[in-house]
């Protein structure tokens, strides 16, 4: 079992360098972490007082690294969740936020186990995911990783200038869907006919 620590350095490596994506919703990013984030947990980095673009450049990967482990998966309670979801609960937190919980908690409800869904991880949730992994012990991450998949080609469907991250320009699966797949087993993952022909909707 990998270190959470390991899980967030896999993370960042990941999420790759500086960005300012006008298409993206989070603005400028590095190693994933936004401005907003920067804003919200109130870290000026570059320690002049503001809070702006140039500390999302001057951010390094070990202040990531600890972002993510404090933010990301301590404070919302990850750890409390079975093993065998939590990296890619983790992962998708960093990139979906509070989706990333309130994904598990319509699985688990879908599975049969009650919980509401309302993002935050508390007994039920933690209750209804670990008899989840029971009742599927073989499966659960599985049913996770794919649940994930869907969300994003979800969010595609609905926003067009989010495509491009689901399908790559000359048609294969853009980098939220490999990103769903590499926690996937492989037998599951989508073949390119299939991903095609779930993207022909969008011209």
């Amino acid at each position: 079992m990998k270190t959470v620590r390991q899980i967030a350095e896999e993370i960042v490596a990941r999420e790759g360098g500086f960005v300012n994506d006008p298409d993206d919703p989070g603005g400028a990013t590095k190693y994933g972490v936004t401005l907003g984030t920067l804003r919200r947990l109130g870290l000026d980095v570059t320690h002049d007082t503001r809070i702006d673009v140039a500390d999302v450049r001057a951010l390094t990967r070990d202040q990531a690294v600890d972002i993510y482990i404090e933010h990301y998966f301590r404070r919302p309670g990850l750890g409390a969740l079975p093993e065998a979801i939590q990296a890619s609960v983790f992962d998708m937190y960093v990139n979906a936020g509070m989706n990333a919980v309130k994904i598990l908690q319509r699985l688990c409800r879908d599975m049969g186990f009650p919980c509401d869904p309302d993002g935050m991880i508390g007994p039920q949730t933690i209750r209804a995911a670990q008899m989840a992994q029971e009742a599927a012990p073989g499966h659960f991450a599985d049913a996770y990783g794919i649940a994930r998949r869907n969300y994003y080609y979800a969010l595609a469907d609905a926003r067009p200038q989010s495509r491009k991250f689901a399908r790559r320009q000359n048609g294969g699966k853009g980098g939220w869907i490999a990103r769903a797949e590499e926690f996937i087993n492989p037998r599951y993952h989508l073949t390119e006919a299939q991903h095609n022909a779930r993207v022909a909707a969008w011209g």
